[in-house]
């Protein structure tokens, strides 16, 4: 998630050998990237920490909480869907767009080509697989290369083209994920009972819940007792074809986000060419609008009950619009905002944006060593005030490591190993 070249001249190693990759000044950084940047990877801790501590499915679905969730009347869930569900992962989005940009406009500047992105994007991709298989299943970056391959060959579109076909393809996802309410309807409406075949249907849905809960049976044991070997056995061989799958659901959002986020970088968005004052006023409104849409939509999941058809509609059918207007007023809000941040905790809020893929695959390691059985062995034992602890103290320790360690070293360990298997050099780590 670094945006910036090489610390020294390196050599285009795709076919370009004649001409070099010149250092890049610490100036050239964007101040306002890092910052919503070490936000974001804060927050998406915030979002997956039950996924991380509970089964999969609890994610969404309370019920599948193997201890009481500890959250009476389901206000924690509500709390969490309108503020952070999905909104975190959004803004990181938005950011990948804007780095794949940023990082093409430099390397074009020094003569480089988009083959050397590509090769930048296989790399992450083969660290997306190592976090899936080895690591925790609820990666991202491996459909986020896959569709940074995508947004790679639109980089030379004129920008407004890059913005409208973002937000088209955005409302395109956003009719494809509504279809997804159709379970519920069935399931939790009278529409289930409205004919013999719609009953026959429901009956089916509802015997569905108990196949997919229990699919989760084999890897939530192996987490909890400790057998690693098992784990990953099991998801070498039954859910290998998951990381494809996450593409194809997320993809109706992630490309047109990714694109939006190049757009918004070519118009300056980041870096103070927009008026503050709009980016105040539209930016609470997207949030204020966007807000109160998810709390409606939380209402009426907790009205049914926190059912399970009904927890995926609100998350993933009805949920996509509302949170395009927050992400972006969120982004806005953020823009405006960041350069007031001057003191200490921004400092290191925006240390920890530096080391951002440091950061967010060294949470997935952390969190092995606070669930896993071979480990402290809390899977399943937190309920959901208990893991917002964990966030806290994890979010202690990403603050209170990033800025020392930049303070003495150039990159993240990470962005530095990045760097070096995307050049094929190595570069100096120590300042």
């Amino acid at each position: 998630m670094d945006d910036t070249l090489t610390p020294r001249a390196a050599q285009d190693i795709f076919g370009d050998s004649d001409r070099t990759v010149a250092p890049v000044a610490a100036g050239e950084r964007i101040d306002t990237l890092d910052f919503i940047r070490g936000l974001a990877v804060m927050g998406i801790l915030a979002a997956n920490i039950v996924a991380f501590g509970q089964p999969m499915d609890a994610y969404m679905y309370p019920a599948a909480f193997q201890t009481d969730p500890g959250d009476p009347g389901g206000w924690m869930w509500i709390a969490q869907f309108i503020v952070i569900d999905g909104k975190m992962r959004g803004l990181f989005t938005l950011l990948f767009g804007a780095g794949l940009y940023l990082f093409m406009e430099k390397a074009w500047a020094r003569g480089a080509t988009r083959w050397l992105q590509a090769w930048r994007l296989v790399i992450l991709m083969v660290f997306g697989m190592i976090h899936f298989f080895f690591i925790w299943i609820g990666d991202i970056l491996f459909y986020y290369a896959l569709f940074g391959f995508v947004a790679l060959a639109c980089l030379r579109w004129g920008v407004k083209t890059q913005l409208w076909v973002g937000l088209g393809g955005y409302m395109l996802g956003v009719l494809f994920y509504t279809g997804l309410i159709l379970p519920w309807l069935i399931v939790d409406t009278p529409v289930g009972e409205s004919s013999p075949e719609m009953l026959e249907q429901r009956a089916g849905m509802i015997a569905e819940i108990d196949n997919t809960l229990a699919k989760g049976d084999v890897p939530n044991a192996a987490i909890a007792s400790g057998d690693y070997p098992a784990l990953v056995a099991h998801r070498i061989t039954e859910q290998w074809n998951e990381p494809l799958m996450n593409a194809l659901l997320f993809g109706f959002e992630t490309l047109p986000l990714m694109l939006i986020g190049v757009a918004l970088y070519r118009m300056g968005f980041f870096n103070g060419a927009f008026d503050r004052g709009k980016l105040l006023r539209w930016g609470w409104i997207g949030v204020i609008a966007g807000g109160l849409v998810h709390l409606g939509i939380g209402m009426a999941v907790k009205a049914g009950g926190f059912s399970f058809y009904g927890t995926l509609a609100g998350f993933i059918g009805l949920s996509p619009l509302p949170r395009l207007w927050m992400v972006l007023g969120m982004a806005a809000l953020l823009v405006a905002y960041a350069p007031g941040a001057t003191g200490w905790l921004g400092e290191r809020v925006r240390a920890a944006g530096r080391a951002a893929f440091t950061n967010y695959l060294g949470t997935s390691v952390v969190m092995m060593f606070v669930f896993h059985g071979w480990a402290l062995g809390l899977f399943g034992q937190l309920n959901r005030p208990q893991l917002y602890i964990v966030v806290a103290l994890t979010w202690v320790l990403m603050l209170a490591w990033s800025k020392p360690w930049l303070d003495r070293y150039r990159y993240g360990p990470l962005e530095w190993l990045w760097r070096c298997l995307t050049y094929r050099t190595v570069f100096p780590l120590s300042r």
